[in-house]
């Protein structure tokens, strides 16, 4: 996804004055980059999608899914959990998959204290959400209770049973998926939950080649499971802690901000973008750059990152209008008008 605009805004002195020198950009750019191209291996023709996902991997973000049935979304997340490697073994990273069904309870994912007779104490007994990477699959299919246990966790990285709290490990992503076109029998996100992902993704349909390939090597039977580790976990770790570091210049923060307030003021917009928004959009803008080698951010980053980070966070009041393509609109006039104002 892609908005063109004429030269990108920038301060590229102060850049190379930030926190972030060019030599580390360029190595977190390659680790990022180098997850990217393991995961098109299985994932053929769809890099722009894979781009976005380890975006949102580089910014801490967790990720919801939603696309059609048979397009690598429970793939893309096994993917992941092999190409990151656990430190100090040659294993990957841990990796459970969640199977969302009306019938689930929010201990089956969360845990449960069970008693143990030899000690005559309650014993924490660890659900499935205590992994690295947790694929949540068709999350739309089960109760608003699951749903909130699992969001919870997302949000602040541990479970609490009882008067217990327990922490989760320090890495851990979600990547949730549902299915856009049955409705029977799932319970819709309410806007306070979806707007916990930091980004929305489609990966779409591929395209005739990429379809050929996928039909002459079967890539998620023959390669993914022998797919190794491109990195290890400390590396992404320490890639990720780089983000905040990706200088930012005041006048795109202004801009950020402006798209943001317009949401909230728009006459077919019925819910904005909340501060919320406007946090994780720079952070995405940050993964970017990054992503793309840079220290510093650029409008296109914005660009690029304001329909994934903000479309599920706002409500439309005219039905069948494409938020995404809002979203654009909005964040082109406020970026050409925050150029016009701070000419590079």
């Amino acid at each position: 996804m892609r908005c063109d605009i004429v030269e990108p805004m920038d301060d590229k002195t102060a850049a190379r004055h930030g926190p972030l020198d060019e030599e580390r950009a360029t190595e977190y750019s390659l680790l990022f980059r180098s997850i990217v191209s393991a995961l098109g291996t299985v994932i053929r023709g769809k890099t722009d999608f894979l781009t976005e996902l380890v975006i949102a991997l580089a910014s801490r973000g967790h990720v919801l899914i939603e696309d059609l049935p048979g397009l690598g979304k429970t793939t893309v997340a096994k993917a992941l959990a092999r190409v990151i490697r656990d430190d100090g073994t040659d294993a990957p990273v841990s990796f459970k998959r969640i199977q969302f069904t009306p019938d689930l309870l929010p201990y089956d994912i969360t845990g449960v204290d069970v008693f143990d007779p030899e000690s005559r104490s309650f014993v924490f007994s660890p659900g499935p959400i205590f992994a690295n990477i947790v694929l949540a699959d068709e999350i739309n299919r089960t109760t608003p209770k699951v749903q909130s246990a699992l969001l919870e966790v997302m949000a602040e990285n541990q479970v609490t049973i009882g008067n217990s709290s327990h922490r989760l490990d320090g890495f851990f992503f979600v990547i949730a998926t549902q299915n856009p076109i049955e409705t029977e029998g799932t319970y819709p996100l309410p806007a306070a939950q979806i707007d916990r992902f930091f980004m929305k993704l489609s990966p779409g349909y591929p395209d005739a080649e990429a379809e050929l390939d996928i039909l002459a090597e079967n890539p998620s039977d023959r390669i993914l499971p022998s797919l190794m580790p491109v990195c290890a976990l400390g590396e992404l770790i320490r890639a990720q802690d780089a983000v905040d570091s990706v200088f930012c210049h005041e006048s795109l923060m202004r801009a950020i901000v402006a798209i943001s307030q317009e949401t909230r003021i728009s006459q077919g917009i019925g819910l904005g973008v909340s501060p919320r928004g406007s946090l994780m959009l720079l952070k995405a803008s940050r993964a970017a750059a990054l992503v793309r080698g840079r220290n510093f951010v650029v409008d296109q980053d914005v660009l690029d990152m304001a329909p994934l980070v903000l479309a599920h966070r706002i409500r439309l009041k005219a039905q069948g209008s494409d938020p995404a393509s809002l979203i654009r609109e909005v964040c082109i006039a406020n970026i050409e008008r925050f150029r016009a104002e701070n000419p590079a």
